[in-house]
């Protein structure tokens, strides 16, 4: 089974990371990382090819200054190859702008299975996997908590907010899983080792074929105008319970239409 994985390099969320005053989005000039959220991704695509028994992981991301440190620690898990994406042209991309790249680079495989995180860490808009989707005019699942492959389909427990829909859908497909999906692995010494060697094919946005007026700042459909920070969380109301200090929880919790 071949499998592919889109793979986020970010900025370490331990390092606060600044803003381009003129852009308004983060600088993205330091090393990167591999976002954790796809790290689950990296490791379902692990045993799903070690239960099938043969095929192929491959990485696919899209990040600025041939960056490649994310990746390599996927490849370090135990991925067999990578394939980077790094061209001035996408700086400013937004997530269709995105989505067309992934989906382009995507097509360079014979992928019989796309999987995703839910969303990025840094970004959280929620839409590149179903994007991708459909721009290669696969079905998808999103929300994965489990996933097997069985006779050419693939079969997902959707997690929902009563539990999980079983979900039975053909190969190939797009699947975005959940964190904690599975447990992943830390790479070993051999691991990380023998990742400096596997192979990383990096191609620009005219490779893909891709025009690079429709990607970056010249393609994107959306604007950030400002950007403020989050406001303090106040200080919560303190109840001193005297023998009534039920009745004005439950005054409360009426006062805000909870009960």
């Amino acid at each position: 089974m071949d499998i592919v994985v889109c793979v986020k390099q970010i900025p370490d969320p331990a390092d606060p990371g600044e803003l381009n005053p003129e852009t308004k989005t983060l600088k993205r000039d330091m090393k990167l990382i591999m976002d954790e959220s796809d790290s689950y991704g990296v490791e379902m695509a692990l045993q799903l090819r070690d239960a099938a028994g043969e095929g192929e992981v491959t990485l696919v991301s899209m990040a600025p200054h041939e960056e490649v440190n994310g990746l390599r620690s996927g490849l370090a898990m135990g991925a067999d190859k990578a394939i980077l994406v790094s061209d001035e042209a996408l700086a400013g991309s937004d997530a269709l702008g995105t989505a067309k790249v992934l989906a382009a680079a995507i097509g360079r495989t014979q992928a019989d299975l796309v999987l995703a995180a839910t969303e990025s860490s840094d970004g959280y808009t929620g839409t590149v996997p179903e994007q991708i989707a459909e721009l290669m005019g696969l079905p998808s699942v999103t929300f994965a908590k489990e996933i097997k492959t069985e006779d050419g389909e693939v079969l997902v427990k959707r997690q929902t907010e009563a539990g999980y829909d079983e979900v039975r859908c053909p190969m190939p497909a797009v699947v975005s899983v959940t964190a904690g999906v599975v447990e992943p692995r830390y790479p070993s010494f051999k691991g990380i080792m023998a990742a400096k060697s596997k192979p990383m094919d990096q191609v620009s946005v005219s490779d893909l074929g891709i025009q690079a007026d429709k990607v970056g700042w010249a393609g994107a459909g959306q604007e950030i105008t400002d950007v403020s920070p989050a406001p303090e969380r106040e200080a919560g109301e303190i109840i001193t319970d005297e023998g009534e200090g039920h009745q004005n929880i439950v005054a409360l919790l009426e006062e805000l239409r909870i009960v």
